[in-house]
């Protein structure tokens, strides 16, 4: 952590990773939300495809963005170690995500002010609920590929 706040270098890095972060969150809230809302995939099965989807992305954008320079160890190495380390992600997120899921929409439907603002407490309290699973498993994520995918990067 330390690296990141004194390192220049690193502290681009971090950037980055977060920048792909907020388009890996793109593609998994909209993957998500079209799933559940237009195809009514039960939420927790959207989920996981939404995460799926959002991993293959970051990967791209972290493998060609955010750490160019981390070529000793071939694409396929550092896709399976980067899959590798998103299921263990993915099995912290799924049981976070259906146990908020289950409890936020009643917690959204009880507030009064709901009728006054946009989309259903249903809409808000998965919406939520995948918000705090994604920032949960992206520390995991930074913090592990940093130190195993891309530990090659000085």
């Amino acid at each position: 952590m330390t690296s990141i706040i004194f390192n220049p270098r690193e502290r681009t890095r971090f950037l980055k990773f977060a920048v792909v972060g907020v388009i890996g969150a793109v593609v998994d809230f909209g993957t998500f939300n079209l799933l559940s809302g237009i195809f009514l995939v039960k939420p927790v099965i959207a989920s996981m495809i939404s995460f799926s989807a959002a991993i293959v992305s970051n990967f791209l954008w972290n493998r060609y963005w955010t750490y160019p320079d981390s070529r000793s160890k071939s694409i396929t190495r550092q896709l399976i170690e980067f899959s590798i380390i998103s299921i263990v992600g993915l099995g912290i997120r799924t049981p976070l995500f259906a146990f908020l899921e289950k409890i936020l929409p009643s917690y959204f439907a009880s507030l009064a002010f709901m009728k006054y603002i946009p989309f259903t407490p249903i809409f808000w309290g998965h919406n939520i609920a995948l918000a705090i699973a994604v920032i949960v498993v992206m520390f995991w994520n930074f913090f592990i590929n940093r130190y195993l995918t891309y530990n090659d990067v000085k």
